[in-house]
């Protein structure tokens, strides 16, 4: 058994211009920007979700932007084959994370779990 739910999303930017681009996402929806330590906040951005339920950050990428969903678990491999099992493929390892692709052509991430709410609020597979 292993639990998963919808972390948030990650609004990937086609941008050399990060401050710009979260300044524009968090004036558009209301929240705040969080600057990420290190090496981390050259390639991302948090914007703070007022009711903390999900984590949204806004990320600059090579590719065209689009919007992708994080879905955390607590074991990376079970929920890959669960979502593998209703047609998604898995594209890619990314340091601690897998990208996928839903039979749609949307891609998302699998992550590991990280929300505090994670234990209460996840959704528990066989």
């Amino acid at each position: 058994m292993h639990k998963s739910k919808l972390a948030g999303f990650i609004i990937d930017c086609q941008t050399d211009d990060l401050a710009g681009a979260a300044g524009f996402w968090g004036g558009a929806l209301g929240m705040a920007i969080e600057p990420l330590p290190g090496t981390e906040g050259q390639t991302y951005a948090r914007l703070a979700d007022p009711s903390k339920a999900l984590n949204i950050e806004v990320q600059t990428v090579d590719h065209p932007s689009r919007v992708h969903l994080d879905i955390e678990t607590d074991n990376i491999e079970a929920e890959v084959r669960r979502l593998q099992a209703l047609g998604a493929t898995r594209i890619k390892e990314v340091h601690t994370w897998v990208v996928m692709q839903a039979p749609t052509g949307q891609r998302f991430c699998v992550v590991q779990q990280s929300s505090p709410s994670f234990a209460s609020t996840a959704t528990t597979w066989p």
